[in-house]
């Protein structure tokens, strides 16, 4: 049985035999980075399967290749660091156009990677929407990381900021959340 965060009721967070622990912090950022600092660009389309707790990825580089994969993410619903078990799959191409026939809401980003974060700059309705993340191998890694320059708040303990619920937000939701931390975006 899950709780409304679609975690497990009652149980701890253990990692299995194919699934980790997922340790992230996510920060608000007033722009995306300077091209100078990026070390890797990814288009990213992910499709949230309907009803489920399965992300779809197909991350595109530049050089003309990309990653394929299917993701399940069980949430925890305690604050910090820790937000639960992650477990990938990659997926062949005929395996993840089978699974794009799935009904899905779909979010489209470019995430840059500007070590140690991964900078997420979100199209459509999220235009102005800049969001980076750092992942974590320990909770001692995760409490001494010192929130990157330009950080405009710390996200993580705020679930609008998830995936999850981003991709089925609408500019019209968004602009008062980011007005919250003191960003206005037209």
């Amino acid at each position: 049985m899950t709780d409304k965060a679609g975690g497990i009721r009652g149980e701890s967070v253990h990692p299995g035999k194919y699934a980790r622990v997922e340790r992230e912090r996510r920060f608000l950022l007033a722009e995306p980075p300077p091209p100078s600092a990026v070390t890797k660009i990814r288009k990213i389309t992910d499709r949230y399967l309907t009803g489920t707790r399965l992300r779809l990825r197909r991350a595109d580089r530049p050089d003309g290749g990309c990653e394929l994969k299917l993701t399940q993410k069980v949430p925890i619903a305690r604050p910090g660091a820790v937000q639960g078990l992650i477990t990938n799959t990659y997926l062949s191409p005929a395996e993840y156009d089978l699974l794009t026939r799935l009904p899905a809401a779909v979010l489209t980003k470019t995430r840059f990677s500007v070590p140690p974060l991964g900078v997420d700059v979100f199209d459509g309705p999220l235009r102005g929407l800049v969001l980076a993340e750092a992942e974590f191998t320990t909770d001692e890694e995760a409490q001494r990381f010192v929130p990157p320059a330009g950080c405009v708040a710390e996200v993580t303990d705020d679930v609008r900021f998830t995936g999850g619920h981003l991709v089925h937000t609408d500019r019209r939701q968004l602009l008062p959340w980011l007005a919250e931390y003191g960003l206005r975006r037209t």
